[in-house]
């Protein structure tokens, strides 16, 4: 049985050197001020609760985000409200006071796409002391992943002249190179560590594998995030995060009812790599280039018949499924069985922009067809998309898909903010995921902090 007396002593010291480390006074007398028995606090976290996190309740958080279309970092500074909810109207729940977004550097870009794919840095050709085994290059990309994030970071806070010390913490979520539910383990690349000494600010990040460790997918994270800033009492809302991959989140009118989601398929991580592959723009614009291709319906009907789209919920997934070289080999299959059948890479950006429209849309309509009072917001880079905006659209002709613009935040930035609010639950000691979304057993803590 454990000694009382070594608890109380552990719980002492440990409050002695959180109170310290947070620049609180923790003489002697203070301390056991606040743990004797004489005590308002019956415990540790009663004191803690007290002193240091009741001070992380409104202060500023820096939430950074690069998905799975690589296709930059970003970073925003905001300010939540204590009471954050957006049921009650009578406040803005969040205030997004800054931003700054900046492409990854080259070569960084090109290791972190072969990392995600297994044995990919084969293909890679390494310069001078650069490695030349994957868990090398995985040591590499985490610590340059760091140090591009530092510079994001820094950027940000002299753009917005913002002083360190006033942020109470980043939520980093790295990059994301292996998503395994399945075999229960996710993989985002980058060294907290860093970020926090370059920056001054203490980082939490490593926001997936707790959830994992109870069960859950890891995935999506966002909901909770959207049910906290988005759920509304007068009607159902359904956010579409058009990222690297298509995820919905659907919040319903009643509060008492859980929250639903769960990707639903690819998005941007295809349709980039078919356009950087086949033109020289690293995205299609508006779609514009979707928009001047013909759906070839045969291939639609094909690549809906990967497995992940017949998955109940909930579930997840990435580039382990959808990637480039996925996409050439249905589309050599394709040709061997349709001869006669001719096309064009825009037929098939078209065809692309089509299977995100369709297998979102359908998920979507299994929640909100019979409901008049219902409504659908976009989020992520797809939403300024004009062409997949207009072909969801026509896959959800009852309702107006409309950008969460109209909802007060960016599209751009909802994934930024959401783990900067992720953050703010971990230094809260509040849970950040949703066990009805990722399938996990209970709702937990998530990340792990790393102190500047």
């Amino acid at each position: 049985m454990t000694n009382p007396a070594s608890i109380a002593d552990t719980d002492h010291n440990a409050l002695a050197d959180l109170l310290m480390n947070n620049g609180l006074d923790n003489s002697s007398d203070d301390i056991d001020d606040l743990t004797s028995v004489n005590s308002n606090y019956a415990t540790l976290t009663d004191a803690l609760e007290q002193t240091v996190f009741e001070s992380f309740d409104d202060g500023l958080y820096i939430g950074m985000m690069s998905g799975t279309s690589l296709d930059g970092m970003d970073a925003a500074l905001c300010q939540f409200n204590p009471e954050i909810s957006n049921r009650d109207n009578t406040q803005p729940p969040m205030r997004l006071l800054a931003t700054y977004s900046q492409d990854f550097p080259p070569r960084l870009r090109e290791v972190l796409l072969a990392l995600c794919q297994p044995n990919g840095v084969n293909q890679l050709v390494p310069e001078a002391d650069e490695p030349n085994s994957e868990l090398d290059w995985f040591g590499w990309a985490s610590r340059a992943y760091a140090e591009f994030a530092s510079e994001v970071v820094n950027t940000l806070l002299q753009q917005s002249d913002t002083d360190p010390e006033s942020v109470l913490a980043i939520g980093c979520h790295g990059q994301t190179v292996r998503h395994r539910p399945q075999m229960g383990f996710s993989l985002q690349l980058v060294d907290a560590n860093i970020i926090a000494e370059r920056t001054g600010i203490s980082v939490i990040s490593d926001f997936r594998r707790r959830d994992m460790a109870v069960g859950g997918q890891g995935a999506p994270l966002v909901p909770a995030f959207h049910q906290a800033l988005f759920a509304n009492p007068d009607n159902t809302r359904v956010l579409l995060n058009l990222g690297g991959i298509a995820n919905i989140t659907v919040l319903p009118a009643n509060e008492k009812d859980k929250v639903v989601g769960y990707d639903t398929g690819p998005a941007n991580l295809l349709l980039d790599a078919w356009t950087s592959w086949h033109t020289d723009n690293d995205y299609d614009a508006g779609g514009a280039w979707a928009q001047s291709g013909t759906i070839i319906e045969p291939l639609l009907q094909q690549l809906l018949a990967h497995p992940f789209f017949a998955q109940s919920h909930p579930k997840s997934t990435g580039r382990e499924d959808f990637n480039l070289t996925w996409l050439q080999d249905e589309l050599q299959g394709f040709e061997q069985a349709n001869a006669n059948i001719s096309y064009s890479a825009a037929d098939v950006q078209a065809t692309l922009t089509e299977l995100t429209a369709i297998s979102a849309s359908t998920q979507i309509n299994m929640f909100i067809s019979d409901s008049k009072n219902s409504s659908v917001y976009v989020c992520g880079g797809g939403a300024l998309n004009d062409y997949l905006m207009k072909r969801l659209q026509a896959h959800l002709p009852h309702y107006t898909v409309q950008t969460t613009e109209h909802l007060g935040l960016t599209p751009t930035w909802v994934e930024a903010v959401a783990f900067a609010w992720l953050a703010r639950q971990t230094l809260m000691g509040e849970t950040g995921n949703l066990p009805a979304v990722t399938g996990a057993n209970k709702g937990v803590v998530l990340g792990q902090v790393c102190f500047a």
